[in-house]
This record gives structure tokens, C-alpha cells and sequence, in this order.
């Protein structure tokens, strides 16, 4: 039996890994880079070792240190979670080789489905349908296609190209981004379905030969191919379902599968289904798969690998009620799903029930790689946690979990809770309308919770919360009312930076402490009276409604929850030192990252919105694109460099010739 583990990964799956060892007695192993030594997966394992250095290649995908990291803690087993090692063949040969227990499938089934070709072919003679491929771009006659990574998974690499013209630079590009997720540049080209559904099987094998398909996941909702929305079971005909389990498990048998996987599928209108690939792994979205079968999948993967025989309830699953994940993401979907990075000064989900495990009864589940302080670096992907619902019916479920995303206090850096919120909101989500193009034909959904005519209230929330901060902090007459003012017309003023630029707040109490009079230089006439306000609450009457307000204040940033929403503010100082001026038309590094490739050299004409260079961070690249017709004046940061936030990676100059 397995009696100390170690986790090769890192964040939310190395918690969630943990808490089931927790509960069946097994030590735990942490292994860290610098960036992740204050993580909380560390702090909670039994025992850490240091993998020195950030960057991926140099810790986490390191075969050779986690090895040894694994001998000096004296783990007998390992893990791989998702990611990183988790499907790399060599590392499942290396750990059996060093007479530990491998916690995932052999290495043969490993390295037969992580070659993408090579897995198709094989699972078309099994039965399994399968979508029309090309190795060679040359050979691609008909589109849409679709360029994907033959390594790794998570939709990186992916590329949907439409015409000839863009085929050589969107395989060049998925290259470049597959190699340096994956450490393996290989792409392949596949015929793009238009308005197809991503679906996908949950399987568990065993030693003894057994393959069980645990339902089916629904996780069409995607940004850059990536999910965002996951739910089981998925919404389909009968028919459809069983059709998808007969393939999953034909699959699984196909390639002798031990432990857990899962089977991708893409779903066409009309009904086909075309195999898209298959994870030897455990997937971010097995929560929903838990709470709807009451079975604990990581439990499970270690009883496989300590050679139990698969049990009844996973042969036979029981289905129960409806689950509903969404990844939330500290990115901005306003800016192309630009990552942030930066200090989560609150993170706080209310109503959960349980963290990293099943729910007795209806409620939110909570698998988070953060906690309040922890700091989100450049160094790896974006996802901060996992919000999961269950309940009995879908509908119950995307209610409860929209209405906890909305309260959340989320401070610090900038999230993707928002767009959730209206995912799961919207009338085409509430019909199950939906395909891997939901985005794309909706972008009311990435508009604000908070409305642009409300922002005013909670700029108002903010001055007010902060001006009571300062009179609590008053050395002298602490007991006057915040905002008192000897001479009663004057008014207080308080300025932001807020979503909609500088906001100037002007209000003024009478000497009772009442506010007598409000307004900003943003449009609202609402009628409003202060019913109390503290350095962390206010409560307004607006138009005979009473409100609350939660203010957070960290320096000069003020996080306001109130109503509907959350809105940051960073409060302005009255008197401004002088900044120095960038010159026009610079370009500035939205993030901390590498600069991947320069597209253009200094002294090019290009034209709005050619392509600069490519930043590279958080395993992603983040295109760079001229703002203007001109001429491209200074490339400051060479292709490999390094560039902070807010460095200049460009300038370009406007020509009066502008072609």
C-alpha cells in the first residue's frame, strides 16, 4: 500500500490530491519552484523539498529533480496531478524504473495517446469515429482547420484557421507556443466543425481489465479553446450518451487503459460524434464528474494503482442531480483574456460547503490553489480555482453558483468572475444552447456586472468608507462625524480612477453627520441619503431602497462589493507628483513576460493592427499589434528579453504618408 506521496504539480490539484490523503492516512510530498515556496499546496503538505529556480523546464518538468526529490523524502508513490509531467510517458517509465508506484496509466498507454496520430489511427481501428487529419499544412485543401498541439492538452497550441493565407503563421505560432508548454513544437491539422459541441467521457480501467465510463461532461463554453464552463451530465439524447460511452470504452480497451482518463469528443449538429483525443490524466473538471456520481476519482486512482480491482459503485455509477465548474481566472476577458498577475489581498467565496471533496446535499464545493495574500505570479497559467455547484436539477445549480460568484470578494487582481456570472445567466446557457463558438456570438456577456449608470454609487460608497478610515484614524477629535465641516456648503472631494476613467466625488454632510448633498462628474440622479458609513461598510437609501456596500481599502486601491457587482477604484491623491511622459506612440507590456518573437525591425512601415512581436506569459503569447499606420521608431526589448510590466516593448510613429 502506498504510505507516503508525492505530488508532481503544483496549485489547486496538489491541494485537491492532498485533502484525499488527508483522509486515508497517506503522508504527503510537496515539490515547489522559489515563486511557489509561500503557496499554500506547500504549507499544507507533510513534507516540501525545493525545486530551485520559476521557470517550468528548470522545476516542475524536470524529471531528473523531482526523482530526487521524491528519494530524499522517502516517498514510495507519485502523482503527476494534470500538466506539466502528468502525460509525459518517459516520467511514468522513470518513476517505475525507480521502484516507485505510478499513480496514473503505464507509460505504453501514456506514450499510445500522446501521440495524437498515432492515437487516431489506432482508435479508428478500434471503432472509435474520427474527424479528417493532416500531419502536413501543404495537404490542407479544405477549410475551416483546426492546428493543434500533438503534445499536452489545455487548448494550447490551438489555431482555427479559415483560409490558406493565414495557415503558415498560425502553425508557426502554434509551434512556438506548444513547445514552450510542452516541451514538443509538433502540430497536426484537423477539419474544424462549425457550431460543434466538446464533450467528453470520464473513464476508469484497472489492472484486472475492467473499463467503466462514468457519464459525460459538457465543456463547450471555451475562451482560446480552453474551458471555462464545464457540467455533467451533459445535456443529450439518450442515444447520443450511449453511443459516447460505448466509444469511450472502446477506447480505454483499446490501449489496455489503467487509472483515470478521459475520452474528448466533438458533437456536430447533427448528431455525429468524431474522436478529438484522449488525457491520460486526471481532468480539471472531474469535480462535476464527483458530485454527480458521490465517487472520490483520486481515491479511486490510488486504489488502482495499488492494484484493488475497480468497485461496484464505480463499475455501475449511480447518477445524482446536476454539478456545474467554472474556472475562475485571473485574466481580463475585456483584453483579449490578457492574464493578471498581482496580490489577492481577499479571496472569499461565500455559501461553500466543502472544500476539495463530495457534498452530502445541495451547496457549492471550493478546489482553490489561492487564499487571501497569495500572489499570482507570471510564471505559470491563470486558473485560481474552482467554483462547483451541485444540485438537483441544472437550473438550481447555475443559479446557486452565479449568485456566489457575484458576492464574492475577489481583490486584487483582476478575474474573469464577471463573464461567468452572465454565462450562467443567460437565457441561451439557462436552453443549453450552446457550442464551443458561445462567445464568439455573444459579447453582452462580457459586459460588467455593474452597470456604467451605477458605478456612481459605489464611487460614493468608496468616499464615503474611506473618509471614515481617516477619521477613525484622527489623533485629534476623533468623535466629530466623518466629513464635518465648519463651514457646511463646502464639500468634500474625493477622486478615483475607476472602469470608466477619473471619477470626482463631491458630498457634503450636515452638522448632524447626515449627507446633506452628492454628486459626480458621472451622470446620476439618483436620491440618495446615508444611512451609516464605517472604514469597511456603507449603507445608502437610493430612491427608498435600501443598500449595502462592502469597502476593502489596500493602499490607495478601494474594492467596493455591493448590489449586483464589485467595482475597484484606486483612490487618486489630491496633490499628484509629476510623472515622467512616454513618448508617443509607445507600447507598453501589459504583464511581466518574454518577448517570443519580433515580427517587424525598427525603421518598417506597418499598418494598424500588424503585428509587433509576440509576449510570451503565463504559457501563453499575447500578440503585440502596431496602434496606427507609421513607422516602427524603437524595438527596446530584443526577441528573448525580458520585460516588466509596463516597459516599452515598441514605438511607433505616425506617418503623414499613412498607407
Amino acid at each position: 500500500m502506498i504510505s507516503r506521496l508525492l505530488v508532481a504539480n503544483r496549485g489547486e490539484i496538489a491541494r485537491r490530491i492532498f485533502a484525499t490523503c488527508r483522509a486515508l492516512g497517506v503522508e504527503t510530498v510537496a515539490v515547489h519552484s522559489d515563486a511557489d515556496a509561500g503557496a499554500p499546496f506547500v504549507a499544507e503538505a507533510d513534507l516540501a523539498v525545493r525545486l530551485p529556480g520559476n521557470a517550468p523546464a528548470g522545476t516542475y518538468l524536470r524529471i531528473d529533480a523531482i526523482l530526487d526529490a521524491a528519494r530524499r523524502s522517502g516517498a514510495d508513490a507519485v502523482h503527476p496531478g494534470y500538466g506539466f509531467l502528468a502525460e509525459n510517458a518517459e516520467f511514468a517509465a522513470a518513476v517505475a524504473d525507480a521502484g516507485l508506484t505510478w499513480v496514473g496509466p503505464p507509460a505504453k498507454a501514456i506514450a499510445a495517446m500522446g501521440d495524437k496520430m498515432a492515437a487516431k489511427a489506432l482508435l479508428a481501428d478500434a471503432g472509435v469515429p474520427m474527424l479528417p487529419t493532416w500531419t502536413d499544412a501543404d495537404q490542407v485543401t479544405d477549410f475551416p482547420v483546426l492546428v493543434k498541439a500533438a503534445a499536452g492538452g489545455g487548448g494550447r497550441g490551438m489555431r482555427v484557421v479559415r483560409d490558406a493565407s493565414g495557415l503558415a503563421d498560425a502553425v508557426a505560432s502554434a509551434r512556438r507556443e506548444a513547445a514552450a508548454a510542452f516541451g514538443d513544437g509538433t502540430v497536426f491539422l484537423e477539419r474544424y466543425v462549425e457550431r460543434g459541441r466538446h464533450v467528453e467521457v470520464q473513464i476508469l480501467g484497472d489492472t484486472h481489465g475492467a473499463v467503466a465510463a462514468l457519464g459525460v461532461r459538457e465543456c463547450s463554453i471555451q475562451r482560446r479553446h480552453q474551458k471555462i464552463v464545464e457540467e455533467s451530465p451533459g445535456v443529450l439524447p439518450g442515444e447520443v450518451r450511449q453511443r459516447l460511452h460505448e466509444a469511450a470504452a472502446a477506447a480505454g480497451r483499446a490501449v489496455e487503459y489503467v487509472g483515470a482518463g478521459t475520452v474528448e469528443f466533438l458533437l456536430a449538429p447533427d448528431g455525429a460524434i468524431h474522436f478529438l483525443e484522449m488525457n491520460t490524466r486526471l481532468q480539471v473538471e472531474h469535480p462535476v464528474t464527483e458530485l454527480c456520481t458521490g465517487l472520490d476519482l483520486v481515491r479511486l486512482q490510488l486504489r488502482i494503482a495499488e492494484g484493488e480491482p475497480l468497485p461496484e459503485e464505480a463499475l455501475a455509477p449511480r447518477a445524482r442531480g446536476h454539478a456545474i465548474e467554472v474556472r475562475l481566472c485571473a485574466e481580463d476577458p475585456a483584453e483579449d483574456h490578457r492574464p493578471a498577475t498581482g496580490t489577492l489581498h481577499r479571496f472569499a467565496v461565500p455559501g461553500v460547503d466543502r472544500e476539495f471533496g463530495n457534498l452530502t446535499r445541495a451547496g457549492l464545493r471550493l478546489d482553490s490553489g489561492v487564499v487571501n495574500g497569495s500572489v499570482v505570479s507570471v510564471h505559470y497559467d491563470s486558473m485560481l480555482a474552482k467554483v462547483i455547484a451541485w444540485a438537483p436539477t441544472r437550473a438550481e445549480a447555475a443559479r446557486t453558483l452565479a449568485g456566489a460568484l457575484a458576492r464574492a470578494e475577489l481583490h486584487g487582481v483582476t478575474t474573469n468572475r464577471d463573464l461567468l456570472v452572465r454565462v450562467l445567466r443567460s437565457p441561451e446557457f439557462a436552453a443549453a444552447e450552446i457550442d464551443t463558438g458561445f462567445l464568439d456570438r455573444h459579447p453582452e456577456v462580457f459586459a460588467p456586472l455593474v452597470p456604467a449608470e451605477r458605478v456612481p454609487l459605489f464611487a460614493l460608497a468608496a468616499a464615503l468608507a474611506s473618509a471614515a478610515a481617516r477619521r477613525a484614524d484622527a489623533p485629534v477629535l476623533a468623535g466629530l462625524p466623518s466629513g464635518w465641516r465648519n463651514v457646511p456648503a463646502f464639500p468634500q472631494v474625493s477622486r478615483f480612477s475607476g472602469p470608466a476613467g477619473e471619477v470626482e466625488v463631491r458630498y457634503r454632510h450636515d452638522r448632524g453627520g447626515a449627507l446633506a448633498e452628492w454628486s459626480t462628474d458621472l451622470s446620476s440622479d439618483a436620491a440618495v441619503s446615508l444611512v451609516e458609513a464605517t472604514p469597511a461598510r456603507v449603507v445608502l437609501d437610493v430612491d427608498g431602497v435600501r443598500e449595502s456596500y462592502r469597502v476593502h481599502q489596500v493602499g490607495p486601491a478601494v474594492f467596493v462589493d455591493g448590489p449586483g457587482g464589485s467595482v475597484t477604484f484606486a483612490e487618486l491623491p489630491r496633490f499628484p507628483e509629476p510623472t515622467a511622459e512616454l513618448a508617443a506612440g509607445s507600447l507598453v507590456a501589459p504583464l511581466p513576460g518574454t518577448v517570443a518573437r519580433l515580427h517587424v525591425a525598427t525603421g518598417q512601415r506597418v499598418a494598424a493592427g500588424d503585428l509587433l512581436l509576440t509576449l510570451e506569459a503565463m504559457k501563453l503569447e499575447h500578440p503585440v499589434v502596431a496602434p496606427i499606420d507609421g513607422m516602427v521608431a524603437e524595438l527596446p526589448v530584443p526577441a528573448g528579453g525580458q520585460a516588466d510590466t509596463g516597459a516599452v516593448l515598441a514605438v511607433v510613429n505616425p506617418l503623414e504618408d499613412a498607407r
